[in-house]
């Protein structure tokens, strides 16, 4: 009944869909969001990635490193949130792509749309719009909750805010790019299974290239995830690091041309 009240909405939008098909098509993904219950997804996902990030750093026998400047103990803590990041990531891209598009194939969605000369590629394209005000913020509070969380449990130590904000950045990007990925491969199939399925393999991938040569993870999407990792292990120590930002822009830019190029030609499937 929540796809069929949606797209009967999105029936009475057609008339200013064709006046302002671009605005209009991502109101329309906003509205299902609220069907769909997309944020409180995103903010359990992101609330399991808090959680795994700072349990094992806030035990009683870390506290010891909370003021002592020699610790890394913020090092330390922004590697575990790329360890737990690289698992959640891909799953949270994922899952969020499959049920904002799976209500097309179960509702005609395509059909509808397809009335208000809005091609699948163009409806493709709103729906990563629409996705993106819920993934940057998602990703933004993760990052400001391990901070707040680490100053509560009694961390003294001066934050070095630039890796940091550097990684949150990155990682936001990654995610965003993953999700243009999993919105295309929700839209061709139309088993979803098939796309969660992907992204909980990507998540093992993404962790497994953390540990793999750097050239590897190069060559594999999920591997980005590994790449824009701001720390490094060196021995007993994490220390700060700077990540490829050349291999980072390419590959986002690389995705941002295949899913423009994929979702063009979708316009020519018939549905």
């Amino acid at each position: 009944r929540g796809g069929g009240a949606v797209m009967g909405a999105a029936m009475t939008a057609v008339g200013p869909l064709a006046r302002r098909p671009r605005l209009t098509a991502v109101r329309l993904e906003l509205a299902k969001m609220r069907r769909l219950r997309t944020v409180p997804v995103a903010a359990a996902l992101v609330a399991a990635t808090v959680a795994l990030s700072g349990t094992s750093l806030f035990s009683a026998s870390a506290r010891a490193g909370f003021s002592a400047p020699d610790s890394h103990v913020w090092e330390r803590l922004l590697l575990s949130c790329t360890i737990m990041s690289a698992i959640t990531g891909p799953i949270l891209a994922a899952v969020l792509a499959s049920r904002q598009t799976d209500i097309e194939h179960s509702g005609a969605g395509w059909t509808l749309f397809a009335t208000a000369g809005r091609t699948p590629g163009a409806l493709c394209r709103a729906k990563v719009a629409a996705l993106s005000p819920v993934i940057a913020p998602a990703v933004a509070c993760q990052s400001l909750a391990l901070i707040g969380w680490a100053r509560l449990a009694g961390v003294t130590v001066p934050l070095d805010a630039g890796p940091w904000t550097l990684y949150t950045a990155e990682l936001i990007a990654v995610d965003l790019a993953m999700c243009a990925f999993h919105v295309w491969l929700a839209a061709v199939r139309e088993n979803q299974l098939i796309g969660v399925g992907v992204g909980l393999l990507g998540s093992f991938t993404a962790v497994y290239m953390l540990l793999a040569p750097s050239w590897v993870a190069r060559l594999v999407p999920w591997g980005y995830y590994a790449t824009i990792c701001c720390v490094q292990q060196h021995e007993t120590d994490v220390q700060y690091t700077a990540p490829p930002l050349g291999w980072v822009a390419a590959f986002l830019a690389l995705a941002a041309v295949l899913f423009t190029v994929a979702t063009r030609r979708l316009d020519r499937i018939e549905r």
